[in-house]
């Protein structure tokens, strides 16, 4: 406590008092005598001129004096008149102004000293209306990179665990504590709309979405795509700027460290940095040094020096007890076996159609016209026929407008040919695949999301179901980030069916839903993961339904017993096929080597028997993955 004299009102002073305060007053006194209410480390004139107005002969008739416990108090006679004239004039601070400033004062010294975050008490109230329930596992995840770690970590959670959360709520408590104000975030483009989404909805945060060159200085907290950012111009305004806080989604893209991108992002001049992906290591453990040295270099010494102690191979560890302390200075990897959350089940229904005769018959003609033209161009130009191959396993309009397409770099006889396949396409009036969704349907009474490849199988799905009396509503990815946004609102709270394309539901989560439809089989099972993601993640309380369409006696059918029954995608660890598929290095795509198996092949049994080959390099990659570098983690 120390003691100030306190010169309450304006004028020849009517109040004069001896305060004993706390050393770090609410209320203090300038050098220059003038008394001031200090509101969030800002000292706010109270009475300004109460000293001028008083000259050195003036000897004020003292009213009333008062001795109380801490202080002495002088009521001057002359000062009513003031006082009161001052009140009318409103020249005083209420006593609302002097609690609320009061309460900003206590809460500024008691954020200094906790160890707590501010955040969650702040949050609690939008939590319970957004339904968000933070895990333990985030709570002591923002506790330490804030506490310990001093705002420079990589985030390496398995997919599905909230690293986006854990990201949210750290920024939100730097925000709180005045720490952050200039903000980038650099994810891929088509997580931008969700990051705007979660950072506003769980955490009341306002940003902005890069759109112009102006928005990098003018944007306090700016969302922006890591393939625009590290172009020029952008990459030279972005290299001038300090950032208080740079968040990277995605982050293992970076793992190169001779790539644009990598040199763009060490270049960036930043305070916090915090990066996020759930493959630290994908081949190699040069990639893990790699993150590292954006965020601490030297961490890890030089690469040199790294590989000597710490590499036995590329993705073998030497010394791993020292490494594995190491990176926990830096790193942090929340697992579901170690109890962090509980996902829901999985629950797949396969539903095999029969197609009828003339389908079965203009099935056999596109895969033959297939076969004879991969013959003539060779598997570099294989794309155009893998999209026709799955097509002819959709709707016969999307195989139609391919066709198409393909006639316009054919030779007269080719063409003849395909404009005769063309006309039967066009005479065909059933769809079997359809059929079979309008009774599924009717089976169904909850939400439900239908996937699909393809623009035209989409618009003839909604023709079928609308027809039926079915609302629907359509995503795909023509649609801008707001329209996605707006139809997702419509989805959840008015409409029964979504059907959406594989890029319309990239980036927007739809939790509130627990029923798929795979109208088509993507081939490369990521694309499959990513339409179950959809709906399968964190914040999903029941179990999810998972409806496959599959015509038999089609490449589809084998494609079903590759991706079920051989390698089990379905069960496989949310977040863990990713690293299977680039630990096989298959050298082409899944899509590709299928096709091949195909092509090569008329057997059924030699299909088969190849496609078990494979997933048996699927099921040895998967063992040699979770029993390789992870242990570090």
């Amino acid at each position: 406590m120390s003691h100030i004299v306190f010169l309450a009102l304006v004028g020849n002073p009517p109040i004069r008092a001896n305060l004993c305060v706390p050393v770090n007053p609410l209320i203090t006194i300038l050098e220059n005598g003038q008394p001031c209410l200090r509101r969030s480390n800002h000292l706010l004139q109270l009475f300004p001129g109460l000293l001028r107005t008083q000259t050195k002969n003036e000897s004020p008739a003292l009213f009333h004096e008062e001795t109380l416990t801490h202080y002495k108090s002088e009521v001057l006679a002359r000062g009513f008149k003031e006082i009161v004239s001052d009140l009318r004039r409103q020249h005083y601070d209420t006593w609302d102004w002097y609690t609320l400033a009061k309460r900003a004062d206590a809460f500024m010294i008691r954020q200094q000293e906790t160890d707590e975050l501010l955040a969650v008490e702040y949050l609690k109230e939008r939590w319970k209306q957004v339904g968000v329930v933070p895990y333990q596992h985030q709570l002591q995840t923002a506790r330490r990179v804030v506490f310990e770690m001093q705002g420079q970590a990589i985030l390496a959670d398995e997919v599905g665990l909230g690293k986006t959360i854990e990201a949210g709520l750290i920024l939100k408590e730097y925000l709180l504590r005045g720490l952050v104000k200039k903000v980038l975030i650099l994810a891929p483009a088509s997580l931008l709309w969700q990051w705007y989404h979660e950072l506003y909805e769980k955490f009341g945060i306002n940003t902005g979405i890069q759109r112009s060159e102006w928005d990098w200085t003018y944007s306090d907290i700016l969302i922006a795509s890591l393939d625009t950012a590290k172009r020029e111009p952008h990459a030279s305004t972005i290299g001038s700027i300090p950032y208080d806080l740079l968040i990277i989604d995605e982050a293992h893209k970076l793992k190169n460290s001779s790539t644009v991108s990598y040199r763009f992002v060490n270049a960036i001049q930043k305070k916090y940095c915090l990066m996020l992906t759930a493959t630290p290591v994908q081949n190699d453990l040069k990639e893990l040094y790699n993150l590292i040295g954006l965020i601490k270099p030297g961490q890890l010494g030089s690469y040199r020096s790294f590989k000597e102690r710490f590499i036995q191979d590329k993705r073998t560890p030497k010394n791993p007890h020292e490494l594995k302390g190491l990176l926990s200075q830096i790193m942090i990897r929340n697992r579901r076996d170690e109890g962090t959350i509980q996902f829901t089940k999985r629950i797949v229904h396969p539903i095999v159609i029969s197609m009828t005769p003339k389908e079965q018959e203009l099935y056999n003609r596109v895969t033959q016209f297939v076969r004879a033209r991969s013959q003539q161009t060779g598997m570099q130009n294989i794309l155009p026929l893998i999209t026709l191959q799955r097509e002819v396993c959709s709707t016969f309009l999307a195989t139609a407008l391919t066709l198409e397409k393909m006639m316009l770099n054919m030779e007269f006889q080719q063409m003849e040919q395909v404009a005769d396949l063309l006309k039967e396409l066009a005479d065909v009036k059933q769809n079997s695949k359809c059929d079979a969704l309008e009774r599924l349907v009717g089976e169904m009474h909850d939400k439900i999301i239908i996937f699909t490849e393809y623009k035209a199988s989409q618009e003839y799905i909604r023709y079928r179901l609308e027809r039926a009396g079915y609302k629907t509503l359509a995503f795909d990815g023509t649609l801008s980030r707001g329209k996605k946004q707006w139809i997702r609102h419509m989805f959840q709270k008015e409409a029964q069916i979504l059907v959406s394309t594989e890029s319309g539901g990239e980036g927007l989560n739809f939790q509130f839903c627990n029923q798929i439809v795979n109208f088509d089989l993507p081939w490369n099972p990521m694309r499959l993961e990513q339409r179950i993601g959809r709906v399968h993640r964190l914040g999903q309380a029941r179990d999810v339904h998972i409806f496959n369409l599959i015509t038999k006696d089609t490449i589809e059918e084998h494609i079903m017993y590759l991706l079920h029954q051989k390698i089990n995608m379905f069960e496989t660890i949310i977040g863990e096929l990713d690293t299977i598929l680039l630990h096989l290095n298959l050298g082409k795509s899944f899509e590709s080597e299928i096709m091949e198996i195909f092509l090569a092949h008329d057997e059924q049994e030699k299909i088969r028997e190849k496609l078990d080959r494979f997933g048996e390099r699927f099921i040895k990659g998967q063992d040699e993955v979770r029993t390789s570098a992870w242990e570090l983690f």
